[in-house]
């Protein structure tokens, strides 16, 4: 049985349906530009680590303080480092060549003992010789006193060899234990914690008391007098940075507001875990008030074209076609593009009217 549908239903049916949206394409401006998110930092902003590891005995600075370079920063507590240093003061002093002095003496003295036997022997050489020649005695004591003659030699040699032998010892341990000291002073000196630059104290990280390791930063300090931007850029747009581009910077500190600046800086090497590239920038027109790690946003002027044939980037179909108010697809050619328009190289007019899709 055929079902009745009133006439008043499908004329109300038809003239419910929507009307596509048209438009015309139409000459702007357009400037295209690169997304980019990081934070503000101080000039000479680093985090602060710990040369040695150690217990928090003292701070001497806190958060706003103003500081020279140099200037102790906090003071660690290490028993072992103390122990260590007080055995190296003795060792140095067990060692020093002022201490073995009477080592020294003994052994020169004793060069000198086979010196003199070399002498005495030679003499008595040269006196048997003598009576040698003259008939008198035998060639035994000669041999005797030549013999004697050579061990005394050797003796001496021997002792001299044993005193230079001694220098060098003596002299290499008093070395060796004063580079011993310095290291331990080294390490000692390491506990006290100090700044890298003159600038100002942002953040104290640690509380007196805690235990300090040199994996775990203890402050955070920089140059208050200027402020930079570490932004971030993905790797699919980096190609397209270069230093001398400007940037629009807009801040959640500063609603509504746009402020200016430029690339200064781009990293060499991609942030594997990010995919990213770490860029710098500075301020043309700084906001009158800034702190470290305040986040910001940009967009990286890639280009600018004053008149160019522009549509909304959602009437273009697959980056390449559009649809014409007669239904008919027409491909076209695209330039410049921002988030959203796309400028229109070829393939439209401005007196076509194309069709949302």
């Amino acid at each position: 049985m055929k079902k009745f549908i009133p006439s008043i239903l499908l004329v109300v049916a038809f003239g419910c349906a929507k009307k596509p949206e048209t438009i015309h394409p139409q000459i702007q401006k357009i400037t295209e530009s690169v997304y980019a998110s990081g934070v503000v930092k101080s000039h000479n902003q680093y985090q602060v680590f710990a040369a040695a590891n150690g217990l928090l005995k003292v701070v001497f600075v806190t958060e706003g303080d103003l500081v020279k370079k140099g200037q102790p920063l906090m003071q660690l507590s290490n028993v072992t480092a103390r122990l260590n240093i007080e055995n190296a003061r003795i060792a140095a002093a067990y060692n020093s060549m002022q201490a073995n002095t009477d080592k020294l003496n003994q052994a020169k003295e004793d060069v000198a003992l086979a010196k003199a036997k070399v002498d005495n022997d030679a003499s008595l050489l040269e006196r048997q010789k003598a009576l040698w020649a003259e008939g008198i005695g035998s060639r035994v004591e000669l041999d005797q006193r030549e013999l004697a003659l050579k061990n005394s030699t050797t003796a001496y040699n021997q002792a001299k060899t044993r005193y230079t032998d001694l220098q060098k010892q003596l002299d290499f341990a008093a070395k060796q234990s004063q580079t011993n000291l310095q290291i331990t002073n080294a390490m000692v000196s390491d506990l006290t914690i100090k700044s890298e630059v003159d600038g100002k104290v942002f953040r104290v990280l640690k509380e007196k008391g805690e235990m300090v390791t040199v994996q775990t930063p203890v402050a955070i300090l920089g140059d208050s007098s200027g402020y930079l931007l570490e932004l971030q850029v993905d790797e699919y747009d980096i190609t397209r940075v270069a230093t001398g581009q400007t940037i629009w910077i807009n801040m959640d500190s500063y609603k509504g507001k746009i402020f200016e600046a430029v690339v200064t800086k781009i990293d060499p090497i991609m942030n594997e875990q990010s995919k990213s590239f770490t860029i710098e920038a500075a301020f043309t027109n700084a906001p009158p008030t800034l702190y470290p790690n305040l986040t910001v946003e940009g967009n990286i002027v890639i280009s600018v074209k004053e008149n160019a044939l522009l549509i909304p980037r959602n009437y273009l179909l697959n980056d390449k076609y559009v649809l014409l108010a007669n239904k008919e697809k027409k491909e076209v050619q695209t330039g410049l593009k921002d988030y959203q328009q796309v400028e229109i190289l070829s393939g439209l007019t401005v007196n076509d009217e194309i069709i949302k899709p």
